[in-house]
């Protein structure tokens, strides 16, 4: 089946800001577009709002008033279910609850026709339960749009277990003809991007919960070191704490309470109080009226060493070699069967993040994963009470000297980039291993859904096959909780070759 054609109707029931903008999206694609909300009056209020918007379009030269009027005249409030009969696609953006969704949908398949697609915008339940209410659930899909719906271009087009494949054909075509990027995904908690996103928020809390670092910290290096574009902690206070938890808490509900998707303490004690985010004025940070930004801790200037020396390549941080060579800092190498760390003047060492702590060795400092060495503003270095203050002084110097702030953080294993992009690599693997979606796929959802530098598949290719699982690994030697057991799809994916996974 191809995607839908622009003469075919299309209804939005439920007229919230994501309702609306479904319908605004499915609007301005050319469709004629049905509203219908159960509460009276507010699919007119919603068409309105709707019109309004169409009329900023048409002042910011987005759309010409001639496709404005055009749009306006397609757009009809419903007044009761019977007038979404002639549809082609019924989108259901309400409340969620699993039985008003199954309700709703019993009783649109008693008005639509029988090769009417039906399509959930659910971002946490289910699409076969929901489908499961329906004497013919292969014709029902999960349309995952993403707020607001008419600027951003992800759609996660989910097929239930029930689910034809015609139907999700058609409902993928027919999201890219209105301008989309949809990836495809079978039915499962979170879907791709609310699968895979969970360490984001919860390895950033469990170093603040650790007593690692501060909020504001963990996210300038979230920012500056990794590339994201924004921390976690100011994220969920923009997408609400109250909605953030809710979803890692189905999720992890949905995963029969898999110790990998635990929600954080710290985080529900945010919720119980109240504290939701920018909604409510605070969150994890004040947002109120003439509030202060806290700054990140940034280190003191302290003296470069005179010189460092290499023991090995550096892995992921060789480019680091040349960066201290043109900081005028002598670089003296010493072959080493393995290595990724340097060792400086006071005789200490400096390692790359590899997931274990300071405490178990001498006189360590780690530093943290970028994305681009380069690039990156600011490099956090993490160790324990016993390492001296000479080599601290000389970690802080050297990083420093090559035009970074650095962040000093407590004896966190993994620290924070690193620990953050093996967990989001595991989870990648291990939905593609089950079915999930496809390596592009997920990539693309990361990339689009939550505006990830890159996707894990892509992080992966830049770090090493093994990188992740290795340093995962160590960090399950010390917790052996499982929250950090590399899965068994993420160890077979790091022994894999690419010939070999071309090998029938």
């Amino acid at each position: 089946m191809t995607a839908l054609d622009l003469s075919s109707p299309v209804a939005v029931v439920g007229t919230g800001t994501m309702g609306q903008g479904i319908a605004q999206v499915a609007l301005v694609a050319g469709h004629p577009v049905r509203l219908y909300d159960a509460v009276d009056g507010r699919a007119r209020q919603a068409a309105d709002a709707i019109g309004a918007r169409l009329d900023r379009l048409v002042e910011k030269e987005r759309l010409t008033a001639a496709e404005r009027d055009a749009a306006r005249a397609r757009l009809r409030p419903a007044g009761e279910p019977a007038e979404l009969a002639d549809c082609a696609l019924v989108v259901e953006a309400v409340v969620e609850r699993l039985d008003v969704k199954q309700e709703l949908f019993r009783a649109l398949e008693d008005v639509v026709s029988d090769d009417c697609l039906l399509a959930t915008n659910t971002s946490s339940l289910s699409v076969t339960a929901i489908g499961g209410a329906l004497r013919a659930p292969g014709r029902f899909v999960g349309l995952h749009f993403f707020n607001p719906a008419p600027l951003l271009p992800l759609v996660e087009v989910v097929s239930g277990f029930a689910t034809d494949v015609t139907y999700a054909t058609r409902a993928y075509e027919t999201a890219r003809a209105w301008g989309k990027t949809p990836v495809a995904c079978a039915d499962t908690p979170g879907f791709i991007v609310n699968r895979v996103a969970r360490p984001f928020y919860a390895e950033a809390f469990a170093v603040y919960e650790s007593q690692g670092a501060d909020p504001a910290t963990i996210d300038a290096v979230l920012r500056e070191s990794g590339g994201f574009r924004m921390g976690a902690f100011e994220l969920t206070d923009l997408i609400g704490q109250d909605v953030n938890e809710s979803v890692t808490r189905s999720v992890w509900e949905s995963f029969f309470q898999d110790v990998r998707f635990t929600p954080s303490l710290a985080q529900r004690r945010l919720v119980e109080s109240g504290r939701l985010g920018r909604k409510t004025g605070h969150g994890w940070y004040d947002h109120g009226a003439g509030a202060e930004r806290p700054e990140p801790h940034t280190a003191e200037p302290a003296q470069p060493p005179a010189y460092v020396v290499a023991e090995g390549d550096l892995g992921p941080a060789s480019e680091l070699l040349a960066l201290i060579r043109e900081a005028g800092i002598e670089v003296r190498e010493e072959a080493e069967d393995e290595g990724t760390r340097l060792a400086l003047p006071g005789g200490g060492q400096l390692v790359l993040a590899d997931g274990q702590s300071s405490v178990e060795f001498g006189d360590v400092v780690y530093f943290d994963l970028a994305l681009d060495y380069r690039a990156a503003t600011r490099i956090a270095l993490s160790h324990c009470k016993d390492t001296s203050a000479r080599t601290v002084a000389e970690a802080t110097g050297l990083f420093q000297a090559l035009g970074k702030k650095v962040s000093v953080i407590g004896d966190v294993p993994g620290m924070i980039v690193a620990r953050t992009v093996a967990r989001i690599i595991d989870l990648a693997v291990e939905a593609v291993a089950k079915g999930v979606a496809t390596e592009e796929d997920v990539d693309t959802a990361m990339r689009l859904g939550v505006n990830y530098p890159l996707g894990p598949f892509e992080w992966s290719r830049r770090l090493g096959r093994g990188w992740a699982g290795a340093l995962l690994d160590e960090m399950h030697g010390i917790d052996q909780s499982g929250r950090y057991a590399p899965s068994l799809a993420l160890y077979q994916y790091a022994c894999a070759t690419p010939e070999r996974e071309d090998t029938p």
